[in-house]
């Protein structure tokens, strides 16, 4: 969205705006206030960030290329604002070719499709392989590369962005309508709403791939964070990381986070490092906390709900030091950061015994995920 069509909304709708510096438009609702700032080109479309900041003083940043986070400022014990997700100064940052998913929106299928194929009404789709053979987090370009429409909703502390998904696009069948609304509430949550409706039936999943470090970097690494999963089972995986299709207890193994511990604690005995799919102990539908994420050093808390299924716990082990453009120069080096990812669990369109992931003409899928943050 403009920023021309941000000042005419402002006008159609009552909501007055002040400029604090030239080109950066901003609106008050209530407690919350959003700005709207030039991040860059991608084609012929501008690309802005929106801030959103609420009366604590926490922000978040979200732009329309990816839909992506790209700054979340949340208070330490001592009352400091530091911002917690991995970014990049500017719009080239989020556009170089190894950009692993920084903050952004993924679809139409969040993490691993095995085979990059699936069967569906007896015919096989074959989908963009990006991963070994595999399909991963949606294909070559997916919603994280994507030009995404926002609009604010009146009266609203929300950002609404959409997007449409052709049928085809990297193999997925169906028209695919997507609305996601990132909402700051006035307690320091951010809430993630995903809505989506197909002309055919689809496999869909949904998430956010923010990275944290509630250090704010002031440690390296994200070993001492403490984690705590609300699972007693997990979906273990081969070698490419494709579920092998079995639901395993945690107990007795590194996978057993329901009591927190430090992430460093026992990650050795993990080939790779952690980067899989927890079961969820709830009811199908059923809001509950999925994960608690602590950092002793700065007393930062961060509290995951979710509706879905399963949550993914990625440790950075990707992360390589490579990448440019970043905040404060910072080097994201191996398990500088970390993901915690609410969604279904990866390859369910080739294993039937898990959750399905179909979505139907008619239907309408939804997905909630909250980052509530506080310090102890």
């Amino acid at each position: 969205m403009k920023i021309a069509n941000v000042l005419l909304f402002s006008f159609c709708v009552g909501v007055l705006f002040s400029c604090k510096e030239e080109g950066k438009p901003s609106l008050s609702i209530g407690s919350i206030s959003i700005e709207v700032t030039p991040f860059g080109h991608f084609g012929n479309q501008i690309i802005n960030e929106y801030i959103l900041t609420n009366q604590n003083g926490v922000q978040v940043g979200v732009i329309n290329y990816g839909g992506a986070i790209s700054r979340l400022i949340v208070p330490d014990k001592d009352g400091n604002l530091e911002d917690i997700v991995t970014g990049f100064t500017s719009l080239d940052g989020f556009l170089q070719t190894n950009n692993p998913y920084f903050g952004a929106l993924i679809g139409r299928y969040a993490n691993r499709i095995g085979n990059a194929s699936f069967s569906l009404n007896g015919r096989e789709y074959r989908l963009e392989s990006n991963d070994n053979a595999n399909s991963l987090h949606g294909g070559r370009k997916g919603f994280d590369k994507v030009y995404w429409d926002v609009t604010i909703p009146v009266g609203d502390s929300s950002l609404l962005l959409t997007y449409t998904s052709p049928d085809g696009e990297e193999g997925y069948p169906g028209n695919l309508q997507v609305e996601v609304m990132y909402t700051l509430t006035a307690s320091n949550a951010l809430k993630i709403k995903y809505k989506a409706m197909s002309d055919q039936s689809t496999p869909i999943n949904l998430t956010s791939h923010a990275y944290f470090n509630l250090s704010a970097w002031k440690e390296n690494n994200i070993l001492s964070h403490e984690l705590t999963i609300n699972s007693r089972f997990y979906t273990p995986v081969n070698q490419y990381l494709i579920p092998t299709g079995e639901i395993l207890p945690v107990d007795g193994t590194p996978m057993d986070f329901r009591q927190s511990k430090s992430i460093g604690k026992e990650i050795s005995q993990v080939e790779g490092g952690f980067d899989h799919n927890w079961v969820l102990d709830k009811e199908i539908g059923e809001l509950v906390w999925a994960a608690i994420l602590y950092e002793k050093g700065s007393g930062r808390q961060m509290e995951v709900w979710t509706d879905a299924p399963g949550i993914q716990f990625y440790s950075g082990n990707f992360l390589d030091g490579t990448l440019n453009y970043t905040k404060n120069n910072l080097t994201y080096h191996k398990h500088s950061a970390l993901c915690l990812e609410t969604q279904h669990f990866p390859d369910s369109p080739n294993h039937p015994e898990f959750p399905s992931t179909l979505l139907h003409p008619g239907q309408e899928y939804r997905h909630t995920c909250i980052y509530k943050f506080s310090t102890r």
